[in-house]
C-alpha cells in the first residue's frame, strides 16, 4: 500500500481501510498470543500502513478546513 493509492480515495473508503487493518492488527495479535503467527512482519506493515491512512485522514481533514476558512 503506497500513500499515492490511499491519496485518490475518498474519507470513507479511508475509514473503512482503517477499520479493517485493526481488525488485521487485532487477529495477528491473537495469533501471536496463541503462538500460530508466522509472518511476524506483517505486524510491523500493518501498524505503519494504519498510521499512514490516519495520517492522510488528518490531511484531508485539514485540507477541508482550509478551504471553509478561506
Amino acid at each position: 500500500m503506497n500513500a499515492s493509492e490511499l491519496r485518490d480515495k475518498t474519507p470513507d473508503q479511508l475509514r473503512e481501510e482503517l477499520a479493517n487493518l485493526k481488525k488485521e492488527s487485532f487477529n495477528l495479535r491473537f495469533q501471536q498470543a496463541t503462538n500460530q503467527l508466522e509472518n511476524t512482519a506483517r505486524m510491523r506493515a500493518v501498524k505503519r500502513d494504519a498510521a499512514l491512512v490516519k495520517t492522510i485522514l488528518n490531511e484531508k481533514a485539514a485540507a477541508a478546513a482550509a478551504e471553509q476558512g478561506a
